[in-house]
């Protein structure tokens, strides 16, 4: 929000020189804490056991960059960013402006997402260097590239609604940034305090700080899972929570303001809590749909394919529920001829269904309709 004529009368303001609070009563916390701790680890637990986790995860990803970007008032549908991936190689920019730039921004962030967690695994340390560089990558494209990516705001930000002249909340200013960032790093490695405690902390205070010019809120989620992760909390980077900030958006908005507004550190930390116990239930219980779904399509897949690649496929299409013909006999580890086969066949039995014809040169876009109506939102 530009900083012209705007109403700050009822503005609440950075809690400058108020981070980290100086006590938390973590006592107050215990009930929520541990109930969010074991729910987090039963989610982790079954997600260890399933059968190739990672068929299970790409939908929630997906959902993750859907809502998280939704909270921010960008729009787009799973099939839209799913359909985007789909028609053009991750590297390939050159004609992706035939999407809505809100499914541009989407796919940006699914992207970002992706990219933090690789680089994280391949030992890069959570600095404010990988920070900048996810927020670079989620604003390398459309509306977002004139908003400075990669780099801390320069003038003052002010959070407030869409298409409203009145402010909310005045972050902190660009000259006190680098101080705040630097306090925020210091907690983020500070391991005497409980991970989840320590997470919340940090989300809360990365909201207020607000260091860029745009795209805070979805960088701020992003760093949840992250922390979690780096934290021990999770064994792998698959906890994604905005969808209940999204459904309780009104809740998540007051208590990070009243952080600022009257120093509620223990009120923000406990919805927190609440919110990861809750969603790791939730995420649950849709891994557990997808797993059941992967195992009714597994038997139907061997029915109809008979064949020793039909498990391969299933795979394929669970990880990639909307996908180019043409990339899915290059990629899915069965012989061109017989994933040509394996596409008629799902097409005339109705689990395939055409998004877009082959044309010319451009392959035919499939989607796996089973998964799909699993993991629309």
């Amino acid at each position: 929000m530009p900083g012209m004529n705007l109403d700050l009368s009822t503005a609440v303001h950075y809690h400058l020189e108020q981070f980290p609070p100086a006590e938390l009563d973590q006592g107050r916390l215990v009930p929520e804490l541990l109930a969010a701790t074991d729910a987090l680890a039963r989610y982790d637990q079954a997600l260890q056991g399933m059968h190739n986790s990672e068929i299970f995860l790409a939908p929630l990803r997906g959902q993750e960059a859907v809502v998280s970007s939704r909270m921010e008032g960008t729009i787009s549908t799973m099939d839209e960013i799913l359909q985007l991936e789909a028609e053009y190689e991750e590297d390939d920019e050159s004609a992706i402006e035939e999407f809505r730039s809100d499914v541009i921004e989407t796919a940006l962030y699914r992207r970002a997402l992706n990219t933090a967690q690789r680089q994280l695994e391949e030992g890069r340390p959570l600095t404010e260097s990988l920070v900048k560089s996810i927020h670079q990558q989620l604003l390398s494209f459309g509306r977002g590239a004139r908003r400075s990516p990669g780099l801390y705001k320069r003038e003052q930000n002010y959070v407030g609604a869409r298409g409203n002249r009145e402010v909310h909340f005045v972050p902190i200013a660009p000259e006190h940034l680098a101080h705040g960032m630097e306090s925020l790093f210091r907690l983020i490695g500070n391991d005497g305090l409980p991970i989840l405690l320590r997470t919340a902390l940090a989300h809360a205070e990365f909201e207020a700080l607000h260091p860029f010019e745009d795209g805070n809120g979805r960088v701020g989620r992003m760093l949840i899972t992250l922390m979690l992760w780096r934290g021990g909390a999770i064994a792998a980077p698959h906890f994604y929570i905005s969808r209940y900030f999204e459904e309780h958006k009104d809740e998540y908005i007051s208590r990070l303001r009243d952080v600022s507004a009257a120093g509620d550190w223990e009120g923000w930390c406990q919805f927190f809590l609440v919110a990861v116990r809750e969603q790791a239930l939730q995420n649950l219980r849709i891994a557990q749909e997808i797993r059941d779904c992967y195992e009714e399509m597994k038997l139907r897949f061997a029915e109809l394919l008979a064949s020793k690649y039909s498990v391969a496929a299933l795979d394929y299409m669970f990880s990639q529920p909307i996908f180019s013909n043409s990339r899915f006999t290059r990629r899915a580890g069965i012989p061109a001829a017989t994933a040509a086969r394996f596409s008629r066949v799902l097409l005339q039995d109705g689990l395939l269904k055409t998004v877009r014809s082959a044309a010319g040169r451009r392959s035919a876009i499939y989607r796996f309709e089973p998964l799909m109506e699993k993991v629309r939102i």
